[in-house]
């Protein structure tokens, strides 16, 4: 039986030696750099990290460097990484994080020339983001145990970012001082250090107060605690901690797991606000995209939506 996908890309990882200590130097000064110049999330850096690591380790294997890397060099990497089973949109996020390490290596005048300035980025297909009905949103909501601290918690985490749209990192890197309920907002640090100010709404308002009068103190005991949603030692939960409340939430509401995550909620959020009346650039600000065009991929799923709902119950559908 031939290998899966996930299996070969283990394999791959596996197989290749550790970066050499000139190639860690090297990517380790650009994720200075690059956190001092553009302000880079920590995420983003982690991610570019791993990629660079990754084409490091490969190089080894060739007796070669990031310094003499070509434009050849990395078409076989990419090339190879494909025959292991990874993804168009993974190749393309790498060729991201290499364009922004060439990029700067020429800038700085360590290279002659970018070796990735007429590498053509993988095809991606147009994928629409997966949204959840009303009455699966609803029902997920109504699945945490309220009369547990915890249960209070979770109720109060899914309310909030189906509520205002966070992204996960940004909901469970919330400061308590991020909350205003008697003005009923949050202030958001998103992606690129960009700060925002979104709207809570009166349901959410009463779940988080729940929360912060019955829940929170017990959680937090007698530490002094700065994360607004606490796990284990009064500590932030993680993004992997969040990713399981929610489906261990979807198997309690009866909906197939594979079909619920907390990007989902963001994007359920987006499409319903929009199927309800709201304006692209009303969304574009609550969603906290930089660009207009990320913000109208919701369009097409509103379309798609209506589509669906014609061909149902029109009769000549």
């Amino acid at each position: 039986m031939p290998a899966s996908r996930p299996a070969d890309r283990r394999a791959h990882a596996q197989s290749l030696p550790p970066a050499s200590l000139a190639d860690e130097r090297a990517i380790t000064g650009f994720l200075d750099r690059a956190w001092a110049e553009a302000g880079l999330s920590r995420l983003t850096l982690d991610s570019y990290r791993r990629d660079l690591e990754g084409l490091a380790r490969w190089l080894a294997t060739k007796g070669r460097g990031l310094a003499d890397v070509d434009r050849q060099l990395l078409f076989d990497y990419l090339a190879e990484r494909t025959a292991a089973g990874y993804a168009a949109r993974s190749n393309a996020r790498l060729l991201s994080a290499l364009r922004a390490y060439f990029g700067q290596q020429a800038r700085l005048g360590l290279r002659s020339e970018d070796p990735t300035a007429r590498l053509d980025p993988p095809k991606l297909g147009r994928s629409l983001p997966k949204a959840l009905s009303e009455n699966e949103v609803e029902a997920l909501l109504q699945a945490p145990d309220t009369d547990s601290p915890a249960g209070l918690r979770d109720r109060a985490m899914v309310e909030l970012m189906y509520a205002t749209g966070l992204r996960v990192s940004e909901l469970v890197n919330l400061p308590a001082t991020a909350l205003n309920l008697r003005q009923g907002v949050l202030r958001v640090m998103g992606k690129g250090s960009k700060e925002r100010l979104v709207p809570l709404g009166e349901e959410a308002q009463h779940w988080l107060q729940r929360y912060l009068d019955e829940a929170r103190p017990v959680l937090a005991g007698s530490r002094v605690a700065a994360p607004l949603f606490l796990g284990r030692e009064a500590g932030a939960l993680s993004r992997q901690q969040f990713w399981n409340v929610v489906k261990r939430l979807a198997v309690l509401s009866g909906i197939d797991p594979a079909r619920v995550s907390p990007h989902g909620l963001r994007h359920s959020f987006a499409t319903h606000l929009l199927n309800h009346g709201a304006d692209l650039r009303t969304l574009q600000m609550l969603l906290g995209h930089s660009s207009l065009s990320t913000t109208q991929i919701y369009t097409l799923v509103a379309r798609e939506g209506l589509k669906r709902l014609h061909q149902q119950h029109h009769p000549r559908a």
